[in-house]
């Protein structure tokens, strides 16, 4: 197998590159960091350096604030930037607006860290971009065989369907504050949905952002202080901590929709209590996982976090060596 211990290793703060003396993704606060999206369990406060896009870093300032970290630098999808003796540049990964791939070279060897990423369009960011590499880093988040999702956009007429058949009910949709409401929203809008949509205040910020960075969304609105009568026959996002809690009592008869690529799984559903879970997700699963890594042919694969040993045992049966790396302090769904 081929060996990146002489240029990107595991360490207890996360993924280090000697030659340049940084970190990809850290888990805690260290001197120099490369950032690959703005969830918070990949990009955290407190760094001395952070390499990122313009928008993942504008995503960690409004997140954490201006002073997130000492001294930051935006890098466009493509550019080579020099760090040390090691050259860095972002491909763009499809996960989130700004994602994007680490590809990491020095000493004759290339590496790619995938962060999060998926293969299905998006309207709200850059689509994946596949390239050779002597070892692909991969996550795993959905990596079994049973993780074999539907088109998304069937997935919308459903929801669609839905509230014409009960139109006297608010839909309340459960998304992810960052990229996982947003696409939700771009998604409802291609689908010819143009009322307001209204948000709970934690989804108010990074959807304005993404107006911002040039992703037009449509008319939104907080619910702030509509009364039921108002809210009827809505669409409503917010949070999925928030789906069933006093919150969502100022709403009309809510029927709660949780997007979730773990809405595959009944058991994982019936525990979340939405009536009516869609299958919307923005990490690749295992029929995305599996032709990645046919289509970049690695060295060899690591696999960073999820379903580590299915993915690492198919590489193996296809030709590929890999491993699981075991990396902690990542999550598999993000709030």
């Amino acid at each position: 197998m081929t060996s990146p211990n002489p240029i990107l290793h595991p360490t207890d703060a996360g993924l280090y590159c000697p030659a340049g003396d940084f970190y990809v993704d850290p888990v805690r606060p260290v001197s120099r960091a490369v950032i690959t999206h703005g969830h918070a369990d990949h990009a955290r406060a407190g760094h001395g350096a952070v390499l990122a896009t313009a928008e993942t870093l504008a995503i960690m300032a409004a997140r954490y604030g201006e002073d997130f970290t000492e001294a930051r630098q935006a890098a466009r999808y493509g550019e080579t930037v020099r760090i040390k003796d090691a050259e860095v540049a972002l491909r763009p990964a499809g996960h989130v607006l700004g994602s994007a791939q680490a590809q990491v070279e020095a000493e004759g060897m290339r590496i790619i860290v995938s962060g999060d990423y998926k293969r299905r369009r998006d309207p709200t960011c850059a689509a994946f971009e596949p390239a050779p590499c002597d070892v692909f880093i991969s996550e795993a988040t959905f990596a079994l065989p049973v993780f074999r999702h539907p088109d998304d956009g069937a997935e919308i007429a459903k929801l669609l369907a839905s509230l014409k058949a009960q139109p006297e009910r608010t839909h309340l949709v459960g998304a992810y504050a960052l990229g996982k409401a947003q696409r939700v929203i771009a998604l409802l809008r291609e689908a010819g949905y143009d009322k307001t949509i209204y948000l709970h205040g934690a989804q108010v910020k990074l959807s304005e952002l993404y107006e911002q960075l040039g992703v037009k969304l449509g008319p939104l609105e907080p619910v702030g202080r509509k009364t039921k009568a108002e809210m009827a026959g809505e669409i409503v996002l917010c949070p999925p901590s928030a789906l069933n809690d006093r919150w969502s009592r100022r709403l009309n008869d809510p029927l709660t929709v949780f997007a979730s690529g773990w809405m595959r799984v009944r058991a994982r559903a019936r525990q979340r209590g939405g009536e009516l879970p869609r299958i919307i997700y923005h990490q690749a699963e295992w029929g995305q996982n599996t032709p990645t890594v046919e289509d970049i042919r690695p060295g060899a694969l690591w696999i960073t976090h999820g379903r580590e040993e299915a993915l690492a045992r198919w590489a193996e049966l296809n030709g590929v060596p890999a491993k699981p790396l075991s990396l902690v302090g990542y999550e598999d769904e993000h709030d």
